[in-house]
């Protein structure tokens, strides 16, 4: 096969591949065979009902949680032989529901963390400060520039986490994951706690990391608007399985995610 043969395939190939993903706790059926696509540069929404495995999935992503069947790709490789540590390795950076910041560093030093998963540097090396290392490093704070420009979080680079309000510390975790050049970015209830004009100015950002910097999001959220006016793709879950699929319309549309997540009344609350 030639290389503009493979080259071609590849790019074919979705950039997340999920198939038949199940999990048990127990008795507890948590994913119940969850099959889909994310493609490179795709907005994916994914909804349901507090239960229905969102969560659970995410940390399958992650490496958290292991499947008791199914398949989970990431590029054509595999995810789930790999430890939790080389998630970053192969493009997947993710927040988290609740915030797992260093409240007393800084802005810029909160961000810098991230990219720690990414670089393995030889400890002698480190020690004596050779020229190699400098570079790294002064690579990793030009980054660091880059994102927290990109997310508006300059004013605030030098200033405790703590001491800034939540919608801040909310950039500043997705900067941090950021700052590792993922391909796949998992944003876990980015919306929460958010006020009307927070979550107006997080749709627009979102819109603009995945075009800057080119990769594609998985969205777990509970503010219908939002999911809404960015996805390219709505999934939804209930009880472990997917119960719909496809264009933001067809999902808003659909009787099932209405009966089970949203609510006949809930359709009216979808304001752009």
């Amino acid at each position: 096969m030639s290389a503009e043969n493979a080259a071609a395939i590849v790019s074919s190939q979705p950039l997340l591949r999920i198939r038949d993903v199940s999990v048990r706790f127990g008795g507890v059926v948590a994913l119940d065979k969850v099959s889909f696509d994310v493609e490179a540069g795709q907005i994916c929404g994914l909804i349901g009902p507090n239960g229905a495995g969102k969560s659970t999935l995410f940390n399958c992503l992650s490496r958290l949680y292991d499947c008791n069947e199914g398949s989970i790709e990431v590029g054509g490789l595999s995810t789930l032989s790999r430890p939790t540590h080389e998630m970053a390795h192969m493009g997947i950076g993710r927040t988290f529901q609740n915030l797992a910041l260093f409240k007393s560093m800084s802005v810029r030093e909160n961000v810098l963390l991230g990219v720690h998963g990414r670089v393995q540097p030889h400890f002698l090396a480190s020690a004596l400060r050779f020229r190699s290392e400098r570079v790294v490093e002064a690579d990793h704070q030009r980054r660091a520039q880059e994102v927290i420009d990109s997310l508006g979080l300059a004013a605030v680079a030098e200033r405790t986490v703590s001491e800034l309000p939540f919608g801040t510390q909310k950039r500043v975790e997705m900067a941090r994951a950021l700052i590792a050049r993922p391909r796949l970015l998992l944003l876990d209830e980015p919306a929460c706690g958010l006020n009307h004009e927070e979550v107006e100015a997080l749709g627009v950002l979102l819109q603009d990391v995945r075009q800057r910097f080119k990769l594609a999001v998985l969205l777990v959220e509970h503010h219908m608007g939002l999911v809404m006016s960015i996805s390219d793709k709505v999934i939804a879950l209930n009880f472990g399985r997917k119960i719909a699929e496809g264009t933001p319309e067809a999902v808003r549309n659909d009787g099932h995610v209405i009966a089970a997540y949203l609510g006949t009344s809930a359709e009216h609350s979808y304001v752009a």
